[in-house]
């Protein structure tokens, strides 16, 4: 084996959580967490199900959050850090 090709990387792309637009059902946390992991994205669903009812909901809340923060497919920023950015804009302006 040549030393020179193990030391290379193999990905120049960091590996990054976002929320997919292919294959969502809602907002794309529980398949983009998927494909982050590399798993099938119902298993994560079913798993999101389950720990929404064993949690009495606090799943919902945690999905909610996870939109919130997770940067859609695509984009650099989540939607909290836009409303963030928008706000720190306006409070500079004024």
């Amino acid at each position: 084996m040549n030393e020179d090709a193990m030391n290379e990387p193999t990905d120049t792309q960091p590996h990054r959580l976002t929320r997919t637009r292919s294959g969502r059902m809602i907002t794309g946390v529980c398949s983009g967490t998927a494909a982050y992991f590399g798993v099938d994205p119902t298993l994560v669903r079913l798993a999101a199900a389950i720990l929404t009812v064993l949690t009495s909901g606090a799943g919902i809340l945690l999905y909610v959050a996870a939109a919130l923060i997770i940067p859609e497919e695509g984009k650099d920023v989540s939607i909290a850090q836009e409303l963030i950015n928008k706000q720190t804009h306006r409070n500079d302006s004024v």
